[in-house]
């Protein structure tokens, strides 16, 4: 039973081997060049048409087929198949498809009737993942709009093909800052004889603090604009130009910032030496009774700075902090008489000093003869020994004298050339000796009720 089984599969498969083989002598060798690329293919299809639907090769209206669909097919033809690519139209608000054969954008818009009129323009985009496959770019064309530009003064018309206000003048190459005011917003949609005003903003520099702010501005006053940036004013800042003034072209502001402060300084206030009697010291005697001590001034000065700088030191006002002592320097006025013994007899003296003696005579007094005052002194007395000339601030006229070498005398005579301590000896132009020493000089009782206490 096995071997009969066998014997009939055997046979089942001889036959279908046969009929396959008959099914294959009886296929068309047919070669098929489909844009551009070359394959031999075998098809039962009799025509052109079925064989491309048989092989599942879509055919359009814009594709070159050769021979022609209803061609019946044979043995050895060459069937040539070059597909349209489709192109992508965007025009005037309206999007379609057209399967083209090449040719570029230009001829491609010749070829549809679009026309481009001044101004306008027309781009080619590359196909979007949602466009068919072998899209072979998107050809869109942009219809230019009238637009009324009014900056400041000046009003402008520009035809424009971009989509909105602030492509439409990037695209005329205004640049536009964040401070400028737009109307419309930029966003807006391009319309035709759309108005578009534009009010610029200025640059302005600000110096403040060591650094500078670069910015713009569509306000007018310096005060404004520091509002703006949030920079205030403090006590006595201040603004150059002001903060009332009008803003120019590239305005420079600098906030000065001012700082006081109080200085406290302190001075000596020097002491000053005063003279003053004594009635326990001796006449003639001097020293220090009290010791001088400057005194301290203090000065309250106020200093502004400028950005840092010292601009101004003002003294507002000062006070004695110590009032200096005066020094004070005693003089005696107690008089003391005294006895000396002299080639004449004792004398009694009250006071004695050193000066410088010279001598006189009528004769050398430099007076002549012809005079009626030759031979007279100052007080009247004729000239003869023992008249002695002084300076009446250091010894009184009338006062008698004791000068050793020389005797006794009176001071009776002034001179020219007698002052302070120098005295000057008098002779009878018979005895004239010549004197040039210092000497002690003796005042002879009596105390004369005025005295010049501070003496020599």
């Amino acid at each position: 039973m096995r071997r009969r089984n066998r014997g009939l599969a055997l046979l089942a498969l001889l036959a279908l081997t046969g009929l396959a083989a008959g099914y294959r002598a009886t296929q068309l060798p047919i070669t098929l060049v489909l844009a551009g690329e070359s394959r031999e293919i075998y098809t039962h299809q009799p025509t052109v048409e079925l064989l491309l639907a048989d092989l599942e090769i879509p055919l359009r209206e814009e594709d070159w087929l050769s021979p022609s669909p209803e061609t019946l097919l044979t043995a050895g033809m060459t069937v040539q198949l070059t597909p349209a690519r489709p192109v992508l139209f965007m025009v005037d608000g309206r999007e379609y498809l057209r399967y083209v054969h090449g040719g570029s954008p230009a001829d491609l818009l010749a070829e549809e009737a679009i026309y481009l009129r001044p101004h306008d323009t027309f781009m080619v985009r590359s196909p979007l993942a949602s466009d068919p496959p072998g899209t072979r770019f998107r050809l869109v064309v942009d219809r230019a709009l009238p637009v009324v530009l009014v900056a400041g003064a000046v009003q402008t018309t520009f035809y424009t093909s971009a989509a909105t206000v602030g492509e439409a003048l990037l695209r005329k190459g205004i640049e536009l800052y964040r401070a400028d005011r737009l109307f419309p917003a930029p966003s807006t949609p391009v319309q035709s004889g759309i108005r578009i005003r534009l009010e610029r903003s200025v640059p302005v520099r600000v110096q403040i603090d060591g650094h500078t702010i670069r910015t713009r501005t569509h306000r007018d006053r310096v005060g404004e604009v520091l509002a703006d940036l949030g920079i205030l004013l403090n006590g006595l800042d201040y603004t150059t130009p002001a903060l009332t003034a009008t803003l120019g072209e590239n305005t420079e502001i600098r906030v000065h910032r001012v700082t006081e402060s109080i200085l406290v300084e302190q001075s000596p206030i020097p002491f000053e030496a005063v003279w003053r009697p004594d009635p326990n010291m001796e006449l003639d005697h001097r020293g220090i009774t009290q010791e001088g001590e400057p005194g301290v001034l203090e000065h309250r000065i106020r200093l502004r700075y400028d950005d840092g700088e010292l601009v101004e030191r003002r003294v507002e006002g000062e006070l004695v902090v110590q009032a200096a002592v005066d020094r004070v320097m005693g003089y005696g006025t107690k008089v003391v008489v005294r006895s000396l013994e002299t080639p004449s007899g004792v004398v009694e003296y009250w006071r004695v000093f050193r000066v410088l003696a010279t001598s006189y005579s009528a004769a050398t007094a430099g007076v002549p003869k012809s005079s009626l005052s030759y031979g007279y002194t100052a007080t009247g007395v004729k000239m003869r020994d023992g008249i002695v000339a002084v300076d009446p601030y250091m010894i009184s006229l009338g006062t008698n004298l004791y000068i050793p070498g020389y005797g006794l005398g009176l001071a009776a005579d002034t001179g020219g050339s007698i002052g302070g301590k120098r005295i000057d000896l008098g002779y009878s132009d018979e005895h004239l000796q010549l004197w040039y020493s210092w000497v002690d000089v003796y005042l002879l009782t009596p105390v004369p009720g005025q005295i010049n206490y501070l003496g020599p």
